[in-house]
């Protein structure tokens, strides 16, 4: 394997993906095959790395995937000079039970393969403080190694030598500054940043944060303080089997959240992926054997996918006779209405009577282990599937049997067990591996 990098913080919100994507764009200019990860359990950012480095991204996440599985997904980065594996949150932020092989923090991913942590660090309204914390992340646990910091939004040259003394002083490497510069701030949405195929300038901001970051940092010393690991890869791969054999997957602006792992399983698994667009007014190809309906952003879209006759009229007469399954908000879409965050109420295609509202929002976020009651396409009765789930909407009805037991990542019960009728099922929360 190629030398490997892993970019965390103290914290979200303080410059990950910003500086992974202008790293791998910087690197990839100087001609350099770049592969990007991401730890844990993100739709978004994975399709910006895709982006910047021309090369498909991946979840590796510690409570839902065995090491194995990990280990495969790690070697497609095998013909690449460089890998950046951007973290989620802190650098030690997971959930309080273990996982499968850990609690799901980034810290589990870099020891795991032994990739250094290329850290950075906000010190906004502090000077000296900003070297406590960082060395307080590097002694905090002994497998993780740090290879150095990069400074984000400092305020002045003063405020970057008071700062760089400080680490200099605590024995770590500071790779170099970066001043307040509103120009490369990426949009953002109430799942995080707004999608990269939504914006068109995507490109070409992603250059402007590579010519940015390339003036304020060496890229020489960061690319020298990769490390090279040597994973064992599992020959089963990823512990994830198709729904079907031709597949009929829900594609667009409200229906993107795929895990790329989920799809490339299937594929290996010799199924066949027919994409179609609900907001198009498209219906499912009818010659798939089952459908399924990714997540997304629905609500954005609510009035379109009402209005739209013949994906709901074709999405009904598919579920007469095989199987369709939504995820989140492919599962509000089943559903009866939608109501948006303006209170209006949109009609969905009713094979569930599940009725949810965005006009009472409310935060659902946590990873989830779901026994499933009934089958679900792929998947037996009884099985055990590890996903995770995110969003802000409200269940106002749910009136359809139970699809699954659901308990999140400390064994508590979850409300929100999905749902089924007929042919359909759908689930709150987005699958990423069954759990053996």
């Amino acid at each position: 394997m190629p030398a490997g990098l892993i970019i965390s913080a103290p914290a979200s919100g303080v410059g990950k993906t910003t500086l992974t994507l202008a790293l791998a764009r910087a690197w990839r200019h100087r001609g350099l095959n770049v592969q990007c990860f991401k730890s844990g359990p993100d739709y978004i950012d994975p399709a910006f790395h895709a982006a910047a480095t021309g090369r498909a991204s991946v979840n590796l996440d510690s409570w839902a995937m065995d090491r194995g599985t990990i280990a495969h997904l790690v070697s497609r980065g095998a013909d690449a000079d460089i890998v950046l594996a951007e973290g989620s949150m802190g650098l030690f932020d997971g959930v309080a039970a273990h996982g499968v092989c850990g609690t799901g923090a980034t810290a589990d991913i870099a020891e795991m393969l032994g990739w250094p942590v290329l850290l950075v660090i906000d010190p906004s309204g502090q000077a000296q403080t900003a070297a406590a914390i960082a060395a307080g992340l590097r002694d905090y646990r002994a497998g993780v190694r740090l290879a150095g910091v990069v400074l984000n939004r400092v305020a002045s040259p003063r405020h970057e030598d008071l700062v760089r003394r400080a680490l200099s002083d605590v024995g770590i490497a500071v790779f170099g500054a970066l001043p307040r510069h509103a120009e490369i701030s990426l949009p953002k949405r109430h799942l995080g940043l707004v999608q990269a195929e939504e914006q068109a300038e995507i490109g070409k901001l992603i250059d402007e944060a590579a010519r940015f970051v390339a003036e304020h940092v060496d890229l020489d010393a960061v690319l020298r303080s990769a490390a090279s690991c040597s994973p064992r890869a599992a020959a089963s791969g990823v512990n994830v089997v198709p729904p079907g054999q031709r597949v009929a997957l829900a594609r667009d602006a409200a229906f993107s959240f795929v895990y790329p792992h989920m799809l490339e399983a299937w594929r290996a698994a010799g199924a066949e992926i027919l994409p179609f667009s609900p907001l198009a007014d498209e219906a499912p190809d009818a010659s798939a054997d089952v459908c399924w309906l990714p997540g997304g952003y629905p609500e954005l879209h609510a009035g379109r996918i009402a209005s739209n006759a013949r994906f709901r009229s074709g999405l009904r007469a598919f579920a007469e006779t095989r199987p369709v399954h939504g995820e989140c908000g492919g599962y509000m879409v089943l559903g009866a209405a939608l109501t948006d965050a303006d209170g209006m109420r949109h009609e969905m295609t009713g094979l569930l009577g599940l009725e949810t509202s965005f006009a009472k929002r409310r935060m659902h976020l946590g990873y989830r282990l779901a026994a499933l009651a009934a089958p679900m396409p792929g998947y037996r009765a009884g099985a055990r599937l590890r996903g995770h789930e995110f969003h802000y909407s409200t269940i106002l009805g749910q009136p359809d049997p139970q699809l699954a037991v659901v308990h999140d990542a400390t064994g508590a019960a979850i409300a929100e067990t999905g749902s089924r009728r007929g042919h359909v099922s759908g689930t709150f929360f987005h699958l990423i591996a069954e759990d053996r």
